[in-house]
């Protein structure tokens, strides 16, 4: 199926969150958590998520986890990346607690579509020390896609993963899963990088970029994303396309926020000051600008803007 129809068919069937100048959201996608083994490429930098986290808890903001937040293709048993990641679940269930937690699911945690799979590992867990099965997501209802609407000026920003349309990551999924359990899993460890992965493959990254592309001059709408594993934030008179990027690149974590009607794109990463002392640190790569800037009204591509430049020529 084209990206097109699963881009359109994500949007109709979307859980839709409205917003204001007040609102604060945090995007981050394919964070990748694994049970920290060797293969687990999360785990150099779960102490920056972790602090991002902490902070973005601290000021108020929705978490919108945008796809292949566990990886689950390459460890099947939720229960051991849960244990991995003890500490990162602690802050997530109190966005969840707090209702903040909007988790959407990607192709690398595509069993997540299963209310009985969800159902089975994400709302209880068993706890070894006290013996006994206590909550961690009880009623955690995962999506495809996020709108967010805008209370008074009616705009609207898709958020998916981006596998939409992704043949092998998308309809194939369960050929390309089988392949990364069984064989890229162990392949990347050494070196060889998976070709069906536009994370690791340019030409299929410039292809899945190009039909995004495609999708927004079409509906004149902002798209939120991630799966190329690229962060991108647009430049004057391009479309309003959004990518988080990814949180296992080894230089850091990149995300997407929104605040006070503004968007930005944001890196944390640890950096060493001139007298040696470490710490992690949130930079601002691009932005703040304004969400009505990238309305269909402002895009260049909407038949609105077109009409009006040939009027001013």
């Amino acid at each position: 199926m084209r990206t097109d129809n699963r881009l359109t068919q994500a949007y109709k069937n979307a859980k839709v969150e409205y917003f204001d100048e007040n609102s604060k959201f945090i995007f981050f996608s394919d964070v990748h958590r694994g049970d920290d083994s060797v293969s687990d490429e999360f785990r150099r930098n779960q102490n920056i998520f972790l602090h991002a986290l902490n902070y973005y808890y601290n000021q108020g903001y929705v978490y919108v986890e945008v796809g292949d937040g566990d990886e689950l293709w390459e460890y099947p048993a939720f229960k051991h990346i849960r244990l991995a990641h003890t500490d990162i679940f602690i802050i997530l269930k109190k966005f969840f607690d707090d209702q903040r937690l909007i988790m959407l699911y990607g192709n690398h945690n595509i069993y997540l579509k299963s209310k009985q799979y969800v159902g089975e590992n994400y709302f209880t867990y068993y706890d070894e020390y006290h013996q006994e099965r206590v909550e961690l997501f009880k009623g955690l209802e995962p999506q495809e896609a996020l709108v967010l609407k805008h209370k008074t000026t009616g705009q609207e920003i898709l958020t998916v993963h981006g596998h939409q349309g992704d043949f092998m990551n998308d309809q194939l999924w369960f050929v390309s899963m089988f392949l990364l359990r069984y064989f890229w899993r162990f392949m990347h460890v050494v070196g060889f990088e998976n070709p069906s992965s536009p994370a690791r493959n340019l030409y299929k990254r410039h292809k899945v970029e190009l039909a995004y592309n495609k999708w927004i001059q079409s509906h004149k709408m902002m798209l939120i994303c991630g799966h190329t594993h690229r962060p991108k934030y647009p430049k004057p008179n391009e479309l309003p396309y959004f990518n988080t990027g990814c949180c296992i690149h080894t230089r850091g974590i990149t995300g997407i926020e929104i605040l006070h009607g503004k968007i930005i794109l944001v890196d944390w990463r640890i950096i060493a000051d001139d007298n040696g002392i470490v710490r992690i640190e949130r930079v601002v790569v691009r932005g703040p600008e304004p969400i009505e800037h990238f309305n269909s009204t402002n895009n260049p591509y909407s038949e609105q803007n077109k009409n009006s430049q040939e009027e001013d020529d």
